[in-house]
């Protein structure tokens, strides 16, 4: 699907569909929905003024009104897509009523379409600050880019795209503010195809994606974007002393990855203070397929176990991203893949396993063999020279039971690194919520054979022993002080049974977007 920018009078636009956006501008709870056009056009808005009158469209987050044969409008259709109140609006609701508008088009096999970037001119005084133009071309462009994914990767009668050109239009005759739009569509291209990049590797079955090939796939698109690239296996792994991460490799035929990535841009600062030159560190967890080991996890639903890589596609999508959006800061990222299977050299319940960093793990349950890849991955990036760390995985389904399928766990050891990460998330609409970390639940991780066991000595509070788990190897060690850190627990996230009006169902490339903007914060 090619995308393009352009400064064109929508109505004046030859398309078969063009798509305008509509907030509801009521504003008491007790008052009927009042749709109005976010475009100051005359021809869009004398179309659909009958229907935005009749009380049958009320502007609600993705719905939609489809008018054939528009009268003043060179488009053959008009599509106007609700983005729900104008006291809620947001650059995030924009970005899912693009995808709307691809997933529209694309459903009646439409070559090309149209989007009409929403005028704030149209809105009140007090409501213009929600629309600022360069995060608004931004989202629209994620918005559009990320609709057009589809899973159906390996179906016979699987059929191209007939969208083929999606023109986003702009009505601005003194072109003044032209340079912040194309920066902001720039950008967004970025963010999406990155993004995009993730969910095509979470897509990929498990005999297909293993650890070797998500090693070379890395490889591929570091030469492609420029960034330093190595991949190593299972002799590196011992070498290092990984211990941890090598247990869960055992009951595999399949050797482990570790992928190591570099970003160093020529003018980011050097220093000794970490404050003036800090180096950030993605570390990500890369279990190409889970079948719990040992403790094997029942057979329903375990073939979406192929997503258990998603924290490492997020960390690969995000290096895409970072590579291409050049930000002034060192960035390192960490992989650790591999396969968690049960055949007879795999680890076992009771086994103690001895960590890089030196701790010893009693391991309890070979299904929290994430936690013990990232321990090694942690405590790795820190001897490359990270300063702060942000790890992502599909790590605990107690996430998912503690905040539902809408937020993504986030858990840290330092305030003012989760309120950078946290700053991002209006800009890119996803949703993470801070868990508790605190040292009063180290003793739910206690083992009276080793240093610390693999989970928690109950049930309760799976997310958050997962994460003090995975703080023992931030904090001080030998010759290493303590990093700032963030773990982002996405397990229930990165991947969606329904699809929604503006997404295709199935992997979500989660976190991409957070994480990019995370990392580019420290280049300010």
């Amino acid at each position: 699907m090619n995308i393009s920018f352009q400064l064109q009078d929508a109505a004046t636009f030859a398309t078969p569909l063009l798509a305008v956006f509509a907030v509801d501008i009521a504003t008491g709870p007790a008052e009927q929905p009042s749709p109005a056009l976010l475009s100051t056009s005359d021809a869009p808005a004398a179309v659909a003024s009958p229907w935005l009158t009749s009380g049958e469209f009320k502007a609600a987050l993705g719905e939609t009104l489809l008018l054939h044969a528009p009268h003043g409008i060179k488009a053959e259709r008009l599509l106007v897509i609700g983005v729900g109140k104008l006291s809620a609006l947001s650059i995030h609701q924009l970005r899912k009523g693009a995808g709307v508008a691809v997933r529209t088009a694309k459903a009646r096999a439409l070559t090309g379409l149209a989007i009409a970037f929403p005028d704030d001119m149209a809105l009140a005084d007090e409501h213009m600050d929600a629309l600022p133009g360069e995060l608004t071309a931004r989202a629209i462009t994620e918005g559009t880019i990320l609709a057009d994914f589809e899973v159906d990767t390996y179906r016979s009668d699987r059929k191209d795209s007939p969208l083929t050109a999606v023109t986003i239009l702009y009505n601005d005759p003194e072109r003044s503010t032209q340079a912040h739009l194309q920066q902001g569509f720039h950008e967004g291209r970025i963010l999406a195809e990155s993004q995009n990049f993730a969910r095509s590797l979470v897509n990929e079955p498990g005999n297909i994606l293993t650890p070797t090939e998500l090693g070379r796939r890395a490889a591929a698109m570091a030469a492609e974007t420029g960034l330093a690239c190595e991949v190593h296996s299972t002799d590196k792994l011992k070498e290092l002393g990984m211990g941890a991460f090598l247990a869960v490799t055992q009951g595999s035929p399949e050797p482990p990855a570790l992928i190591v990535l570099r970003y160093e841009p020529e003018n980011a600062p050097v220093s000794p203070s970490e404050e003036a030159a800090p180096v950030l560190a993605l570390v990500g967890k890369g279990i190409t397929f889970d079948t719990g080991g040992i403790s094997i996890k029942p057979a329903d639903s375990m073939e979406k176990m192929k997503y258990d890589m998603a924290g490492s596609a997020a960390m690969l999508g995000a290096m895409r991203a970072i590579a291409l959006l050049k930000p002034t800061i060192r960035v390192l990222c960490v992989v650790c893949s591999a396969e968690n299977m049960p055949d007879g050299r795999a680890y076992k319940p009771g086994d103690v396993v001895t960590a890089m960093s030196g701790k010893t793990i009693e391991i309890i349950n070979t299904d929290a063999e994430g936690r013990l890849v990232l321990a090694d991955g942690l405590h790795y990036a820190r001897t490359l020279g990270a300063t702060h760390l942000i790890d992502a995985a599909t790590l605990t389904g107690a996430i998912g039971v503690a905040l539902g399928l809408l937020n993504a766990g986030l858990f840290s050891n330092d305030d003012e690194t989760t309120q950078r990460f946290l700053d991002a998330l209006p800009t890119t609409g996803e949703q993470f919520w801070r868990m508790p970390c605190t040292d009063d639940y180290r003793d739910q991780i206690k083992s009276p054979i080793a240093d610390i066991r693999n989970t928690g000595a109950t049930r309760y509070g799976g997310a958050i022993t997962a994460a003090m788990f995975l703080k023992e190897f931030v904090g001080e060690a030998p010759n290493l002080p303590a990093a700032k850190w963030i773990h982002l627990d996405i397990a229930g996230t990165a991947w969606s049974d329904e699809p929604q009006p503006w997404i295709s169902r199935g992997p979500t490339g989660t976190a991409v977007r957070s994480i990019t903007d995370w990392a580019r914060s420290y280049a300010n």
